[in-house]
């Protein structure tokens, strides 16, 4: 069976849904069996309210630019059908989810949450994870993975959603670069220039799996017990397993 995934990313007005900020912008990139469809999907939305100026710093979209775009109603259908059933690879997901929950409220009060639709994976809960104390951010994590985000000047749901499958299957064990090879030129908003969202060749040959074995997983063990004596609070890993 398939496994199905879509790295997902938005743009808004503000920072609280409760105080009135809409999603300005969605982008989603598809992933199957960990492979890169460029079966996207990506939209910009009209709020129908004012962008607030430090978001406009963050992500370039002005209302201006976003003036002939479409309301999040007349996406809703398309954009629900396009990720019912996928897991949801986000970046900080509390985030994301909260606006797009309160933009199907209001499209529809008894329209579905998200959380009913898909499974929901926090790529920054799980960085926590991976590196307490450290900072987690999607900037960090391409520098901790050697994930190129030179393209990133400013924030773009599209964009960012790209890199943070590049990301994610680095923080997951899976090819550590994936090689942003043809570049199409995207439309930004005004103040954000021409962006350009790199694409990974979806035609790729399959990676190698190489398999451990006896003699590898019988070190990587006793490598395991020598963490656990050594450390006061013992083994994570150990831990984790037990």
């Amino acid at each position: 069976m398939q496994t199905r995934q879509i790295v997902l990313d938005t743009e808004t007005t503000g920072l609280d849904p409760q105080a009135g900020h809409r999603i300005i912008e969605i982008g989603c990139v598809e992933l199957i069996d960990r492979r890169l469809t460029r079966n996207n999907f990506h939209c910009y939305i009209q709020p129908d309210r004012e962008i607030d100026a430090g978001a406009v710093e963050v992500h370039g979209i002005t209302n201006d630019f976003l003036a002939d775009k479409p309301r999040f109603g007349e996406l809703a259908e398309s954009f629900l059908d396009y990720v019912r059933g996928a897991e949801l690879i986000i970046h900080n997901a509390a985030f994301d989810v909260g606006f797009l929950d309160h933009e199907l409220r209001l499209w529809q009060p008894d329209a579905p949450r998200i959380d009913e639709l898909c499974t929901v994976t926090d790529t920054l809960l799980m960085a926590r994870r991976l590196h307490p104390g450290q900072r987690n951010s999607l900037d960090a994590l391409c520098k901790r993975y050697d994930v190129d985000n030179s393209q990133r000047d400013l924030h773009g749901a599209l964009l960012d959603a790209e890199i943070l499958a590049d990301v994610y299957l680095a923080m997951t064990g899976g090819q550590v670069k994936l090689g942003l090879g043809e570049v199409e030129t995207g439309e930004r908003g005004a103040g954000g220039g021409a962006g350009e969202h790199g694409r990974i060749a979806a035609d790729r040959p399959a990676l190698r799996v190489v398999r451990a074995d006896a003699q590898a997983l019988a070190a990587h063990n006793a490598r395991l017990e020598a963490i656990a004596k050594a450390s006061a609070e013992g083994c994570l890993w150990l831990r984790e397993q037990g």
